[in-house]
C-alpha cells in the first residue's frame, strides 16, 4: 500500500466542521471547533459551517442525535458541502449511519490528522509510521472503509468503487501491519542505538504543542535551517544538531513532532521510534505557545503525552515562546508567578534565547560532579576531550604528570577511565 505524496484528501473541498459539547466541555474558555478549524485548514479545505450541538451524552447511533443529522443533511445541500469533519473519533457504525442520513462523506478528528500526517511525511522512518498509523485506524473500519484497501493507492479518508473482497483486504491489512511492525522495530533498535551514542553529550530535546515554534526555537539555538512553517504538524521528522556555547561547551539539541490534544493513541505508538530522543534526552524544553488562547489546555494535552512515554518525570524547563504576539499585558506576569524558573522568549526575534542558554547550563551543571584528575602530560586524546567535555576549574603541568581539577558529568567518568588505564580520578 503506498501513502498519497501530492495532494491532501480534503484539499480545497467544501466543509462542514461538527462537533457535540457535553456538560463537562462548557467551561473551557477555547472556542469549541477553533483546533478542527486549524487542521482542516492545514489539509487545505474550505470551511463553509460549523455545528456545535449540546447534548447530555453522545448518541451512540449518530453521535449528534437523527434530528440533528437531519438538519446537517439539509444545511450540506443548501451550501454545497463535499465533506462533514467530526471533532471527536467515531465508530464504523457513527460513520456509516450519518453518511446514510447526510448522503455526504464523513470523516473524523483521527481520519483528518492522519490524512495531514501522510503528506508531510518525508523520510522512510515518517511515511512508515504514518502508514502503520493509518492501517491500525483502518483495520477495524473495514467494513465501511473496505473501498480504500481494495483501490491499494490512496489513504485515509477517501472514497471508491473498490471491490467486494472483505476478507481478502482483511488479510492484506493485517499482514501489511506485520511487516510495518518488523521494519519499524528494526528501526527502533538502530535509534536506540544512535541515542545511546550520544550518552557523552548532554541532550536537550524540545517538545510542545503542535505550532508553538518548537523548529524556530531549534534554528535560534543552533543556527541551522530546520523547516519552518505556521501550519500544524510542519515537523514529523526529528532532528538533531549541536548547540555551541560561549565558554566553547556544547549539548545535543533535538526537534520532535508536535503533540495535540486528543491525539489518536495508535499515532503515538507508531511514532515511537521519532519520539526516542525524548525518552533518552538529559533535559526537555517544553515549549508553548504565549499568543494562544488555549495555553493552559495545550500544556496539559502535552504533559499527558509525555506521561504516555513516561517522559513526565524528567528534568524540563517551560519556555514561553512567541512573546512578541502577546496581546494582554496580564498574561506573562500571571505565567511567571504560575510557572516558577520559567523562560519567556521570542525564537523569532530570538528575545530571551540568551536567558534560555544560561538556565540549560544552569541544568547541565546540576549534574556536575568535582574530581581531581592525574594522567600523563602526553595523553594529548584525553587532555583534549577534557577540554570539549569537561570544565576545568584549574591546572597544573608537572615533568611527567598533568592534574586537572574538574567539573563534569557524573555518568563521564567511565568514559575517561576508557581512554587510559594510568589516569587517577579523585572525587572531591
Amino acid at each position: 500500500m503506498k501513502l498519497k505524496d501530492t495532494a491532501f484528501t480534503v484539499r480545497a473541498e467544501r466543509a462542514i466542521l461538527f462537533r457535540v459539547m457535553l456538560s463537562e466541555d462548557r467551561n473551557s474558555s477555547e472556542e469549541p471547533l477553533e483546533e478542527l478549524r486549524r487542521l482542516a485548514e492545514t489539509a487545505g479545505a474550505n470551511i463553509v459551517h460549523t455545528v456545535v450541538q449540546n447534548r447530555v451524552s453522545i448518541d451512540p447511533v449518530y453521535y449528534i442525535g437523527k434530528g440533528k443529522a437531519l438538519e446537517l443533511s439539509k444545511i450540506a445541500k443548501e451550501m454545497d458541502v463535499d465533506v462533514l469533519i467530526c471533532d471527536d473519533d467515531l465508530t464504523p457504525a457513527q460513520v456509516k449511519n450519518l453518511e446514510k442520513t447526510i448522503d455526504e462523506k464523513v470523516i473524523d478528528r483521527s481520519e483528518l490528522i492522519l490524512d495531514i500526517f501522510a503528506t508531510r511525511a518525508k523520510t522512510f522512518q515518517a511515511k512508515l509510521q504514518v502508514e502503520l498509523a493509518q492501517l491500525e485506524y483502518t483495520k477495524p473500519r473495514l467494513k465501511r472503509m473496505w473501498t480504500h484497501l481494495s483501490r491499494i493507492e490512496g489513504g485515509i479518508g477517501t472514497r471508491g468503487p473498490g471491490e467486494k473482497q472483505l476478507e481478502v483486504d482483511k488479510r492484506i491489512v493485517s499482514k501489511k501491519i506485520h511487516d510495518l511492525r518488523k521494519k519499524l522495530h528494526e528501526i527502533e533498535k538502530r535509534q536506540e542505538r544512535l541515542v545511546a551514542s550520544r550518552k557523552e553529550f548532554f541532550t536537550v530535546s524540545i517538545v510542545g504543542y503542535t505550532n508553538a515554534g518548537k523548529s524556530t526555537l531549534m534554528n535560534a539555538l543552533t543556527e541551522i535551517n530546520t523547516f519552518v512553517e505556521d501550519k500544524l504538524f510542519a515537523t514529523l521528522d526529528t532532528k538533531t544538531s549541536v548547540c555551541k556555547l560561549e565558554n566553547g561547551k556544547k549539548f545535543l539539541v533535538s526537534d520532535t513532532v508536535g503533540f495535540i490534544k486528543k491525539l489518536p493513541h495508535h499515532l503515538v505508538s507508531s511514532f515511537k521510534a521519532t519520539l526516542e530522543e525524548s525518552r533518552h534526552a538529559d533535559l526537555l524544553l517544553h515549549v508553548v505557545d504565549t499568543s494562544s488562547t488555549a495555553i493552559h489546555n495545550q500544556i496539559e494535552a502535552v504533559n499527558t503525552v509525555l506521561k504516555e512515554l513516561w517522559c513526565d518525570k524528567k528534568p524540563m524547563i517551560m519556555v514561553f515562546n512567541k512573546i512578541d504576539a502577546v496581546k494582554e499585558d496580564a498574561v506573562i506576569p500571571l505565567l511567571r508567578s504560575r510557572y516558577k524558573d520559567c523562560v519567556m522568549i521570542s525564537a523569532k526575534t530570538h528575545q530571551g534565547i540568551e536567558d534560555l542558554k544560561r538556565k540549560i547550563i544552569e541544568m547541565l551543571e546540576k549534574n556536575f560532579i568535582d574530581v581531581e584528575l592525574s594522567c600523563s602530560v602526553a595523553n594529548g586524546k584525553l587532555i583534549a576531550y577534557l577540554h570539549e567535555h569537561a570544565h576545568i576549574v584549574s591546572s597544573r603541568f608537572d615533568d611527567e604528570r598533568a592534574t586537572f581539577r574538574l567539573l563534569m558529568e557524573d555518568k563521564l567518568i567511565h568514559k575517561l577511565r576508557m581512554l587510559e588505564d594510568g589516569i587517577q580520578i579523585k572525587e572531591k
